[in-house]
């Protein structure tokens, strides 16, 4: 990720912003999946919007690599925004990633256009926001006062208000949106009887305080919790939101990270049928009783679609006549269709006469949420009960934990999974219960977000927020499909808690360590994610870094080794501990190219 804060508006300020954009989205997760009531309360807005900007992202990425491997230093600031735009467009999920994604395409049409400078200024990003929030609006068929159109506009005109470079408009961007989150249960009564904000709202609140973080380095104040002092008018949310709340705390190492499903239930079942359906209020259209059980349509039906402007502008009045919550964003002959029905086949229909549907995804909101995607069939025949899904660094760990029963994804060096192929793997694992190891920190949000997809499918699953492969190993030893699924999870959770984690590598460049500044070439030893030591001899490093490890007490040493490492370390670490360590057990495994050249786990 680019280093901040970023002076101007270029290639790497938009690098930088879908990176943060991601990581905040992925912790407030799922506090906004517990405050999503409008227009359905199907608990989902978070999931999707951090999927939406988890595509954008991908997309600059895509175009950062394919720069470096032609030789030039960076992309222009055209080039990244448009693959931003292009990623959330393909990417874009239910009604405010939709919403989302337009804005985004709405920046890139203001900082991508003719003329265009190669980097924006403060007056560039005033004109790209409040273009993205007219854009945003129109794009919508009947919009509401209240949602996440409401705080985009807020933020747009507080950002017109405001002088001077990008750090100063972005950071008046955020406070004008805060201000306006605060104030939707005034004007959106399904809001006020839930006491919640806008779910859409504040995921645009969280994206624009990485927008502040991008320019000035410095993340602004967090947002309360549900139920917190938004305005007056916010009553306190009740049990079911405080019980989904409260799951967004970081687990404590080895932690069960998804011991919620009840709490989940009860929350939706709470949205659904203890809000009181009175009269819409002020500025509240049809659409606010969209609430599944009060009379709101059936089915969610979006997909991207082929189709030139003329055959769009049709299709909009046939969906339109539909059904509600229309937004049709995108241009240029591609577009992503949102729309809430009763007749899914119809507005599918109405795509195929317009052009070319696909991606096609289909969510019937009155049967417990369960997704359907045409593109992707389930795998037919009998589910098993349970299964254990895992992300590998390197293909030796992959072919061990197939051994085991698990369904592995290879998480190559540099480029680790994104949520859509963790999903997949869960439905190639084909079971009602499943067990999710991400085996590095960095993927417990990308992780998360697979898990609530699936759920949607109807599929039990407990994420286990494992940091390395060898907790992963630890966790599938005791892992007993015959127990109670609860039981099982425990147990795992408990072994690889009791797993410390260690990893050897070499430095690719210099920089700030916890133990000092290492230069390129160097030997880092790193214990629990930091690093503890800095060497000039791989052995010798390890050994330093294993003995720290056991300092602490342990029964078993688990190496494995990288393609890169020499079979002789293995071999001196295995006589170390059998020498200097009495009744400590040591295995050794063959990672293959799996990035670090050694790893070690202690339990």
């Amino acid at each position: 990720m680019a280093q901040v804060p970023q002076t101007f508006f270029d290639a790497l300020a938009v690098r930088s912003w879908c990176g943060l954009a991601l990581e905040a989205l992925g912790r407030a997760r799922e506090e906004i999946d517990a405050i999503n009531v409008y227009p359905v309360a199907d608990g989902d807005t978070g999931t999707n919007l951090y999927l939406t900007v988890e595509s954008a992202t991908a997309a600059v990425e895509a175009v950062f690599e394919g720069h470096e491997a032609g030789g030039d230093r960076r992309p222009a600031l055209a080039d990244a925004v448009r693959a931003m735009a292009h990623g959330a467009l393909i990417g874009a999920r239910g009604n405010s990633g939709t919403i989302l994604a337009q804005m985004l395409r709405g920046m890139a049409q203001v900082l991508a256009g003719d003329g265009a400078p190669a980097h924006a200024d403060g007056q560039g990003l005033r004109t790209a926001l409040r273009h993205a929030a007219d854009s945003a609006r129109q794009a919508v068929a009947h919009p509401v006062e209240g949602t996440v159109l409401t705080v985009a506009s807020a933020a747009a005109d507080a950002a017109g208000r405001a002088e001077g470079d990008c750090g100063a408009v972005a950071r008046a961007a955020h406070e004008g949106a805060r201000a306006a989150l605060a104030e939707t249960p005034a004007r959106l009564a399904v809001l006020q009887r839930a006491g919640v904000v806008d779910a859409g709202g504040r995921g645009l609140v969280a994206v624009l305080a990485a927008l502040v973080e991008t320019f000035t380095g410095e993340a602004p104040r967090a947002m309360p919790a549900v139920g917190g002092p938004w305005s007056g008018s916010v009553r306190a949310a009740g049990p079911g939101l405080h019980a989904r709340v409260e799951h967004v705390a970081e687990p404590p190492a080895g932690g069960v990270a998804d011991a919620g499903d009840g709490a989940r239930r009860h929350t939706r079942a709470q949205a659904r049928g203890d809000l009181p359906q009175g009269p819409a209020g002020p500025g509240e259209c049809a659409d606010a009783g969209a609430v599944p059980g009060a009379g709101g349509p059936a089915f969610e039906v979006i997909y991207l679609l082929e189709a030139g402007d003329a055959a769009v502008a049709r299709l909009r009045d046939r969906l339109d006549a539909l059904g509600d919550s229309l937004v049709v964003v995108g241009g240029d002959g591609l577009w992503n269709v949102h729309v809430h029905v009763d007749d899914a086949g119809a507005a599918v229909e109405a795509g195929v006469e317009a052009g070319r549907p696909y991606r096609i995804r289909i969510t019937h909101f009155g049967a417990g949420d369960v997704h359907t995607t045409g593109a992707e069939p389930t795998a037919p025949g009998e589910r098993a009960q349970r299964a254990v899904v895992a992300v590998v660094p390197g293909e030796g760990l992959a072919g061990l934990y197939a051994e085991a029963g698990a369904t592995t994804v290879l998480a190559r060096p540099g480029e680790p999974p994104a949520s859509g192929e963790l999903v997949q793997a869960v439905r190639r694992a084909h079971a009602r219960e499943v067990v999710l190891l991400p085996n590095d920190a960095d993927l417990r949000h990308t992780a998360a977000a697979a898990a609530e997809q699936v759920r949607a499918e109807g599929v039990r699953v407990a994420l286990i927020p494992t940091r390395s492969a060898v907790q992963g190993i630890a966790a599938l030893a005791v892992h007993e499909p015959e127990r109670r699924f609860d039981e099982d999870v425990v147990s795992m959770t408990s072994a690889a808690g009791a797993t410390r984690y260690a990893e050897v590598t070499v430095a690719e460049r210099q920089s700030w360590t916890m133990a000092g500044i290492c230069q390129a070439g160097d030997v880092l030893g790193l214990v629990d994610g930091d690093v503890a030591v800095i060497g000039q001899d791989l052995t010798a490093t390890a050994e330093t870094v294993l003995d720290r490890m056991l300092a602490a007490g342990g029964e078993l040493v688990t190496l494995v080794l990288g393609d890169d490492a020499p079979e002789s370390v293995a071999a001196h670490l295995e006589t170390r501990v059998r020498e200097g360590y009495l009744a400590v057990d040591t295995v050794v495994y063959h990672g293959g190219r799996q990035g670090a050249l050694l790893l070690i786990g202690v339990e």
